[in-house]
């Protein structure tokens, strides 16, 4: 062969081969993950999800593609994000938190949707009933938001006597009012006074905590919220600074130096979401598969913390933990 037909047919074999995988991977199903919160504050949640589909047998990358979005707790940016993945296509959508899944029900009523939250989905208008959710759309329930309570009783544990306890919400995330009921009917029973700071976006943050210091807080109760998740790290910060014990929603707040967590496992409720959405590819209608529940609660306690904070965590309390960081 002359060297110059050679050149050639090697040039041809070397355009057509990354046409070739692109061309694969085009093939592949897409799921569309549209995220309420960040990349960076998600590892836990993306690591599950893909365990799930790799349980499935549909591994990333193989056998399904992931399209990401994140809105980083901006939520107005997500119905527009959507309707982005609508329009790509995507086979499926996964909404992570309510107001994902508010955004995503709101453009389509054909591509199927799998979301991840801590409301209730039924009285938060998200399905028609948990056994069959009916229509394009199905998932599982975190749980978050119903524990608003059992956290106020877990940090009046830890912190006995305690006087004002500060409540940090997001009134842009429906699920706020949910999480207040919840705390506010425990609060009433055992006569604990308690003040709510609204925080709405990231630069509210300083003055939330400023108000806490004049109120004379003596604990903090953080309600679960994707910008919350978004700004974990700078949540513990300002509460070390304050000298605050605070529980959140999520063992990553621990493990970011808070003190104690309790909630449903993130990294376990996504590992089900990525099995609920192998389901769909694999050709079952997300309104006939009932919403999962959480089967995994954690209670995680940061002692490394607690010594900090001069505080000594009860040894019952100790007990039940599932985890203690030293």
């Amino acid at each position: 062969m002359r060297r110059r037909e050679f050149i050639a047919l090697a040039g041809a074999a070397a355009t057509a081969w990354p046409l070739a995988t692109r061309a694969q991977q085009q093939a592949l199903p897409v799921i569309g993950y549209l995220g309420s919160s960040s990349l960076s504050s998600s590892t836990n949640q993306i690591a599950g999800f893909r365990r799930g589909l790799e349980e499935a047998s549909l591994p990333e990358g193989k056998s399904v593609a992931i399209e990401f979005r994140w809105s980083d707790g901006q939520y107005d940016r997500l119905p527009a994000m959507a309707a982005e993945l609508v329009k790509r296509p995507v086979t499926v959508i996964l909404a992570s938190g309510l107001p994902a899944a508010l955004a995503a029900r709101s453009v389509t009523s054909e591509v199927p949707i799998v979301f991840v939250m801590g409301a209730d989905p039924v009285t938060s208008g998200i399905v028609t009933g948990l056994n069959r959710p009916g229509g394009n759309i199905t998932g599982i329930s975190q749980f978050y938001g119903a524990l608003g309570g059992k956290r106020l009783e877990i940090l009046r544990e830890i912190v006995p006597g305690v006087g004002m306890v500060a409540v940090l919400t997001n009134p842009n995330n429906p699920n706020s009012q949910n999480h207040l009921t919840d705390v506010e009917a425990v609060a009433r029973a055992t006569g604990q006074k308690f003040v709510v700071a609204r925080v709405r976006e990231a630069t509210e943050f300083d003055g939330a905590f400023a108000n806490f210091a004049r109120e004379k807080a003596a604990a903090l109760l953080v309600a679960d919220d994707p910008l919350f998740t978004v700004n974990r790290q700078r949540i513990v910060t300002l509460a070390t600074q304050l000298r605050l014990p605070a529980i959140y929603y999520t063992r990553e707040y621990a493990e970011d130096g808070g003190l104690i967590t309790y909630g449903s496992s993130t990294n376990e409720n996504y590992r089900q979401a990525g099995g609920l959405t192998a389901r769909i590819l694999k050709g079952e209608k997300p309104g006939d598969l009932p919403v999962q529940q959480p089967t995994k609660f954690e209670l995680v306690i940061n002692l490394k913390t607690a010594k900090a904070l001069g505080l000594t965590v009860p040894p019952t309390l100790l007990a039940r933990a599932d985890e203690v960081i030293e």
